[in-house]
């Protein structure tokens, strides 16, 4: 699978693919054709020109794998440190209310492990670690029924209305009111 849970190869595969530039490597030394060796490894030619030119400038060890390509930015033990921040509220981090968001997670982030993450690269690392976002268990003591009918009744058939005119099309974009 290309792109397993985790994102990349798995080690097997990357694995496989390193011994497959390790084989080229060992015809390269011999002075074979990249031609020949793209036909008999069953890879393009041009893998095998930019195999060539690693394996001149690095040798053997050019060829080597690199690694996962989606390494965790961070680590178990900064993850731990911002559980422990996170632990604290976000009024200890100079928020105004109780409230984390991924903005907020995000900057302490910044602030406390000097990384800069996307908002989305937040919630895949949270979601990694098992967190989730929280919805509230009732409603607030402070809503106000009547204002979220009124609402409602008043101002959301307004909105909802705004996306389309009532009345005949047209199919010409230079004459609307053509027939």
């Amino acid at each position: 699978m290309r792109y397993p849970e985790g994102g990349g190869l798995t080690a097997e595969r990357r694995a496989f693919r390193e011994g497959i530039r390790f084989q080229a490597g060992m015809r390269f030394a011999v002075g074979e054709k990249t031609t020949v060796i793209a036909k008999d490894l069953r890879v393009s030619v041009r893998s095998v020109e930019r195999w060539r030119r690693a394996w001149r400038e690095g040798g053997m060890e050019a060829l080597r794998s690199a690694g996962p390509a989606n390494s965790p930015t961070v680590t178990d033990a900064q993850f731990a440190v911002l559980e422990e921040e996170l632990g604290k509220g976000p009024t200890a981090h100079g928020f105004a209310d109780e409230r984390w968001t991924l903005a907020r997670v995000r900057s302490v982030i910044q602030r406390r492990l000097q990384l800069s993450l996307s908002v989305p690269t937040v919630w895949r690392l949270l979601k990694r670690h098992g967190w989730s976002w929280q919805a509230p268990a009732r409603r607030a003591l402070e809503r106000d029924e009547h204002a979220v009918e009124l609402w409602k009744k008043e101002v959301w058939p307004r909105v909802k209305a705004s996306g389309r005119r009532v009345g005949a099309g047209s199919s010409s974009r230079t004459r609307p009111a053509s027939p």
